[in-house]
């Protein structure tokens, strides 16, 4: 989610992981052509949806300018990369591009990257263009894609220039950061964001762009994010592309995910069907919808836990169900799959018949 900034001043754009972001001074019909993710961005640390006892304790120490290194890490589309925007303006304001340096995993950020250009950057005479902090920012977005070798690199370098610039790591994945960089960083853990959260922003935009949004429709905006602003924003600009008024099947049908009534109907299959009937209705609805046989496999794992069944067999159908996906992420044929999903579903029906005598 970070950007490489444009630093030759106003009226340009720069990229964000392969988008084109609006700054000001792009003329009107750039701004209707912006995803959402970007036009909706958050501009300062109130304005960042979740998790207040983070970006508050942020703020306070942006406030009493005693920011320390940063190390921020959790899922994608959670506010790490525009809490750290949103400090950089607080900070510096209108100037902040001039006053950082953003890193992210489409550059180069070997060993060579940090000993030249981070090292560069930190070790110039900062210039602060009239701004209340002199203290320059390094933002290093998906720091948990970086070699070990820059991350020890790395190290040497946020403790030579500790007294001029911040430091601020941003990644998906904490134990791909070596230790000796934890330490030297104070970590904050952003999790999933909560439906409330979601929903209270998704309405947010809804009405900004007057979007024609049923309740259905929403819930299953959010119910599909598990938690993640920018996929749900990103659904709802791709639904409303599709179709002029956003429904649950709408969003459904644009997204490529099983419906929820079509996985109560394949988990009533499973259950009272017989293997042959099965696999042959399964298959046909799978091919008539284009669904794929991940989700269908997720879906119904989900639903596994709605079930009323004795522990050790739902563990245990739980259990095949998560080698089955775990198969079909290397490329296993479906049809094999989509047998040993329905097999593991008879052996829990004949593990439940017996209980039950």
């Amino acid at each position: 989610m970070a950007e490489m900034m444009d630093i030759d001043g106003n009226g340009h754009s720069y990229s964000s992981k392969g988008k084109t972001v609006l700054i000001a001074g792009n003329p009107p019909s750039a701004a209707k052509a912006i995803p959402w993710v970007e036009k909706y961005r958050p501009q300062s640390l109130n304005d960042v949806a979740a998790h207040r006892d983070i970006v508050d304790t942020i703020d306070r120490l942006t406030t009493e300018n005693r920011l320390p290194h940063l190390l921020l890490y959790g899922p994608p589309g959670t506010g790490k990369t525009s809490t750290i925007l949103a400090v950089a303006r607080k900070l510096y304001g209108a100037q902040y591009h001039n006053m950082i340096l953003e890193l992210n995993a489409s550059d180069d950020r070997g060993i060579d990257v940090v000993r030249q250009q981070i090292q560069d950057f930190a070790s110039t005479q900062s210039l602060s263009f009239g701004v209340k902090s002199s203290v320059k920012l390094v933002l290093l977005d998906e720091a948990d894609a970086m070699t070990k070798d820059a991350q020890f690199a790395l190290r040497r370098v946020i403790e030579k220039y500790t007294k001029s610039t911040r430091f601020a790591l941003i990644c998906n994945h904490v134990n791909k950061i070596i230790p000796a960089l934890q330490s030297r960083c104070t970590r904050f853990r952003f999790a999933p964001l909560d439906a409330v959260h979601v929903t209270e922003r998704l309405k947010h935009v809804i009405k900004a762009e007057g979007l024609d949004v049923d309740d259905s429709g929403l819930t299953a905006l959010v119910r599909l994010s598990n938690g993640d602003m920018r996929k749900a924003l990103n659904i709802l600009q791709s639904t409303h592309m599709a179709s002029q008024q956003i429904t649950e099947e709408a969003v459904y049908l644009c997204t490529g995910n099983p419906l929820p009534k079509d996985i109560e109907q394949i988990s009533f299959w499973l259950l009272n069907e017989k293997f042959a009937d099965s696999f042959e209705r399964i298959n046909e609805m799978k091919t008539r919808k284009g669904l794929a046989l991940v989700d269908i496999v997720r879906e119904v794992t989900m639903f596994v836990f709605k079930i009323k069944m004795p522990p050790a067999i739902r563990v245990q159908l739980i259990n095949d169900l998560a080698d089955i996906e775990y198969r079909l992420s290397f490329g296993c044929n479906d049809k094999l799959q989509l047998g040993s999903a329905i097999a593991s579903f008879t052996r829990a029906r004949s593990a439940l018949v017996a209980a039950a005598q």
